[in-house]
């Protein structure tokens, strides 16, 4: 499945491993990143084997589980560790399916169970927090200037991923009448962002500023492009959209806390928490932050009601 040593070791296939899984992976509309991390995540994993001389066609759920081991020893999160495991157990469903191998070993083998009350979570902003942030965004009308704001409030206001806003095209915009929203693709999903009237302004500028840097703007221009000397025009990365959102966050005295550091995903946490926090519905809040599973959404409902609503003080015992 792996066409170079040491991870052809899997099955006798002569075809590349990528373009197997490019098939295969979320029927066959897999993205980049998606075909890269299952890549990634499976020649580690193939490298331990390797280590301990154990051969691909010969494993055994006793071996899956010594990897568990192996992840859990180096002290890797919940979800990464389950992330590791997904892929291989994925990978070794694809081998059976094409008759490289007979059974997967990895089936029955499952990560962790997460240790930690989801209301640990102090990544998002407090309402007063997401307005002093917002009011220390860029407010010039430079190219520059329009896109770091946009970018951030798409994130803060609309909920956006990074990785969405990192595939984002001009060709993206959806407009209906007055109205305006984003195709957003992510997590093997597409959907649209509706924007709010003071963001689709936003927008609309840096549109104008793009065209009025000479640049003709087609349906695959990317959204947020460089401007840097050797990389201008091209589409921004996703370190130089953290950097944005970090010195952003930076200026504002926000994204460090005695216990709290605040990342690109903790903006989009934001929203959700805050949607919450002032009695939207749960589904309504899935459905616009786009989560596949009730449950991610509901972990908002236990962190306010944990801390905004705290049982004890009802009791009224202390006078």
């Amino acid at each position: 499945m792996f066409s170079t040593r040491p991870v052809n070791s899997l099955v006798k296939s002569d075809r590349p491993f990528h373009t197997i899984l490019d098939e295969e992976i979320s029927d066959g509309d897999a993205s980049e990143d998606t075909i890269k991390t299952y890549t990634q995540q499976f020649k580690l994993f193939v490298s331990w084997c390797n280590d301990r001389r154990i051969e691909l066609t010969e494993l055994v759920e006793e071996h899956i589980k010594q990897y568990r081991r192996h992840l859990v020893n180096r002290k890797l999160k919940t979800t990464t560790i389950a992330l590791k495991l997904s892929v291989i157990r994925r990978v070794f469903d694809i081998a059976v399916e094409r008759g490289l191998m007979a059974t997967n070993p990895a089936t029955k083998v499952k990560p962790p169970k997460q240790r930690r009350d989801s209301a640990e979570n102090n990544n998002y902003l407090e309402l007063k927090e997401a307005r002093q942030l917002i009011s220390f965004l860029p407010k010039d009308n430079s190219l520059v200037g329009l896109r770091d704001r946009l970018l951030v409030l798409l994130m803060v206001v609309c909920g956006c991923r990074q990785i969405g806003l990192y595939r984002l095209n001009v060709g993206d915009i959806i407009r209906r009448e007055d109205k305006v929203g984003l195709r957003v693709t992510a997590k093997g999903s597409v959907r649209v962002v509706p924007l709010t009237p003071d963001v689709a302004k936003v927008l609309d500028k840096y549109l104008s500023a793009r065209r009025a840097s000479g640049k003709r703007l087609t349906y695959d221009s990317p959204m947020f492009i460089s401007v840097s000397p050797n990389s201008a025009g091209l589409r921004l990365t996703r370190r130089s959209m953290q950097n944005i959102v970090n010195e952003c966050l930076e200026k504002a005295s926000l994204k460090h806390s005695e216990s709290r550091t605040v990342t690109t995903h903790g903006l989009r946490h934001t929203v959700g928490y805050l949607l919450t926090k002032i009695g939207r519905p749960l589904r309504e809040i899935q459905e616009a932050l786009g989560h596949a599973d009730p449950r991610t959404t509901a972990i908002y409902a236990h962190i306010v009601n944990l801390w905004d609503n705290n049982p004890f003080s009802r009791l009224e015992l202390i006078t």
